[in-house]
């Protein structure tokens, strides 16, 4: 017997044609079957991997995306914070979304972690991510039938601003811990979050922001112990799940700082003045607003964000902080869940 002939043996005869299944297989569902169809779709091959070409007033670039899920009625674009954040602290969302059957979209906005980082400060505008946005949902051929919008913190604000400008192809928006307006958000943490901190601590944290020395590593440890583990993600730094730590080490703040500026409480970029609250009347579509008890965020004006929606859902996190869906995850997922079904259904 030649070599060929004894590798074949070795590899089994015809290894690439799947066998009978043994009698003691588990059945799958016809549901879960479907779910995880993928016939006909353009990204088999990359196993759900997209790049996209979007194009600005600054030239064509790629922004990454990846599709987990099958399920034509309902396919959620999740929109991360920041900005200049990653995709990746979403990654909690395989843990609920798949036993439901919902089709989710990963993404990276441009400048973030998979897709391009072009250099180019002028790329950085709220209007060009909303016209980024409507790209990336014609590329995924998503529309009023099927599409739900969730953006979290900075996201919140640029699923906000597109559903003001293209909100007839949306079937649900989902606003994640974020307030309708900056002022607003400002003046939370002015009056409520920083009165609440240690004043010796809080003195010497505004003394590193009036020098503008972020990089002092003073900041941070400051910072972490006082604010982030209070308002940010309620867990000891060393219990923070991977994910997080992944996005945090990503973090672009060639995106971040001349948006939302460089401290890390408040806001003195591009967005210091925006503020959209006299105008969330304007969006009909079924919204839902997630606050957080302990978030940066203020949970009563969340609330009340609600109801100057059309249609409008509040959804609290008794236990949770700005990444509710961790420290609160079970409440977050829970009211998550009920709300895209509940549009799903026409119950909203």
């Amino acid at each position: 017997m030649n070599r060929i002939a004894i590798l074949i043996t070795m590899l089994g005869v015809g290894a690439c044609t799947p066998s009978a299944p043994p009698s003691s297989t588990p059945q799958v569902s016809a549901a879960a079957v479907s779910y995880f169809d993928s016939t006909g779709r353009d990204d088999v091959l990359s196993g759900g991997v997209k790049l996209i070409p979007i194009t600005t007033p600054k030239g064509t670039f790629r922004v990454w995306t990846k599709r987990v899920g099958n399920n034509p009625r309902i396919k959620v674009l999740l929109l991360h914070g920041g900005p200049g954040a990653t995709h990746e602290y979403f990654e909690a969302f395989d843990s609920y979304f798949p036993k439901q059957g919902i089709e989710y979209y990963y993404y990276d906005q441009l400048g973030s972690a998979f897709s391009d980082q072009p250099k180019d400060p002028g790329l950085w505008d709220l209007p060009r991510f909303v016209e980024e946005v409507e790209q990336v949902r014609v590329a995924l051929r998503l529309d009023s039938s099927n599409f739900y919008l969730l953006g979290q913190s900075w996201g919140g604000i640029l699923a906000i601003e597109y559903a003001l400008k293209y909100q007839q192809n949306i079937k649900g928006l989902i606003i994640s811990n974020m307030m309708a307006s900056i002022p607003a958000y400002m003046e939370y943490a002015e009056k409520v979050l920083m009165p609440a901190m240690d004043p010796k601590v809080l003195a010497e944290i505004m003394a590193i922001e009036a020098k503008k020395d972020y990089d002092n590593p003073r900041y941070m440890e400051l910072l972490i112990p006082n604010y982030y583990v209070l308002h940010i993600l309620r867990m000891p730094p060393e219990q923070w799940p991977d994910p997080v730590n992944r996005t945090f080490a990503r973090l672009n703040k060639d995106v971040y700082i001349p948006m939302q500026g460089p401290s890390e409480m408040s806001s003195s970029g591009k967005l210091e003045k925006w503020d959209r609250s006299a105008d969330l009347g304007k969006i009909t579509v079924p919204t839902l607003t997630i606050g957080a008890q302990y978030d940066t965020m203020d949970p009563k004006y969340m609330e009340k964000m609600a109801g100057l929606f059309g249609k409008g859902r509040y959804l609290h996190c008794a236990n949770g902080s700005h990444l509710a869906m961790y420290d609160d995850q079970k409440a977050y997922f829970d009211g998550l869940i009920q709300f895209i079904e509940d549009v799903d259904q026409g119950r909203l």
